[in-house]
């Protein structure tokens, strides 16, 4: 009986340490990766507004999607020790200032894209309903991490002075944006895709909330691939499964309207994804060297919104390996670290990895995106520490949204 126990304390031991060593097999690569992206966000921070731009191309406007991923950037460098937590709080405290006094808000929603210096629209953009969303999901992590500052105060003042209602335009689901010329755009958040974000806030807030049966409106289209039957989005692209899981937890719980278990259907759509670079490695150089990614990048031809199941030419998207990270940690490191190795500075440089390249084309892009360089930062983060799920899901309005629209995942027979 003694060897018995020995026998099995040892097995304990080896498996536990060999779980450890998984865990730790990429620490350092991931510190490496983190803080090449953190300084995306730190270095091309604009002191006259707080502003941060769409890209590392010199002259882009500011993204208000950017400028989300950056204020939870700078919580992130503070955890590390990369910054001063002081300075973080400035930084912080006059974007949100920005924000709420100066850039222009139609019914509290913000333009797609804003000039760095004035604060003003650029483009004949867009009001984003999507890109407002992210923006407010960075500001309330802020508000978690400096809670009881004006920081919280500002981005409340933010949070309720936004119109959802207005956004329905008379409908069940949200439309995507609205210009002046044009008045509401004919596109709506009305089928799978990054939206679950948008719900969230919508549903979650205290002023002006969409009813939750808007949460049932829309369509989970499920795609078969592989053996495989998951919730998908009509491109295929594998952000949509990252941005709002960057955010919410969703692990231990699943939809009401379906059941579906949105964070075992990430999983499920980064394997696919993988997969389906596989079966085309034949074809594709940049599949049979062993790479896969497809998600909205730019490509040789430009920016495309790439997709397993959907349009594909053997462009890679970086983001669309590391923003999994948080679902499937070794898979998408091993990946990662190839990419590091094997292809160096054509794909790695000052902010981190490249936003695409295409080996069938010998073709690299010359340009970070900052939202797709957010999404690799705080999918690792995720998965290393949790530290955005544990701010984010902290906020009173993300707990209601929840409740209304979530059970918690059935616990399966021999699980503790």
């Amino acid at each position: 009986m003694k060897r018995f126990l020995c026998t099995i304390c040892v097995f304990v031991i080896n498996l536990c340490f060999a779980e450890i060593v998984q865990q730790t097999k990429y620490e350092k690569f991931f510190d490496i990766v983190e803080k090449d992206c953190f300084k995306f966000f730190w270095e091309l921070y604009d002191e006259t507004l707080g502003l941060i731009p769409d890209s590392s191309r010199s002259g882009a406007p500011c993204s208000i999607a950017a400028v989300g991923f950056g204020l939870v950037a700078f919580c992130i460098g503070v955890e590390h020790n990369w910054v001063d937590k002081n300075e973080v709080y400035l930084r912080i405290r006059k974007t949100l200032r920005t924000f709420l006094n100066k850039v222009e808000n139609v019914n509290g929603f913000f333009y797609h894209f804003l000039d760095m210096k004035t604060g003003e629209r650029v483009w004949e953009c867009e009001v984003s309903t999507i890109d407002t969303a992210l923006f407010l999901a960075g500001a309330i992590v802020a508000a978690e991490y400096f809670k009881g500052t004006e920081i919280e105060e500002i981005v409340n003042k933010i949070y309720d002075r936004i119109n959802w209602h207005w956004a329905l335009n008379n409908k069940k689901v949200l439309c995507m944006g609205w210009k002046p010329e044009v008045g509401f755009l004919p596109h709506y958040w009305d089928t799978y895709s990054e939206h679950i974000i948008l719900y969230a806030l919508a549903i979650g807030a205290e002023k002006n909330a969409i009813p939750v049966e808007c949460w049932h409106a829309w369509r989970r289209t499920k795609s078969n691939y592989a053996g495989f039957r998951f919730v998908n989005c009509p491109t295929g692209s594998l952000f949509t499964h990252q941005y709002s899981h960057a955010y919410i937890d969703f692990r231990n719980i699943v939809d009401k309207h379906d059941g579906t278990d949105y964070f075992e259907n990430s999983k499920i759509a980064t394997m696919v994804n993988k997969i389906f670079c596989e079966r085309r490695k034949e074809k594709y150089k940049s599949y049979a060297e062993g790479y896969w990614g497809l998600s909205a990048c730019i490509g040789p031809d430009g920016y495309k919104g790439y997709g397993a199941l959907g349009y594909h030419d053997g462009t890679i998207a970086p983001s669309a390996v590391g923003g999994s990270v948080m679902f499937l940690p070794e898979l998408c490191a091993a990946t990662l670290k190839s990419m590091y190795d094997k292809l160096g500075s054509k794909v790695y440089r000052k902010y981190g990895f490249v936003n695409g390249f295409n080996l069938d084309y010998d073709w690299f892009c010359d340009e970070h995106l900052g939202i797709d360089t957010g999404i690799i930062l705080l999918s690792i983060e995720n998965s290393r520490s949790g530290f955005i799920w544990k701010y984010f899901m902290k906020n009173k309005r993300i707990q209601k949204f929840i409740v209304e629209c979530f059970d918690k995942k059935p616990t399966v027979k021999g699980d503790r």
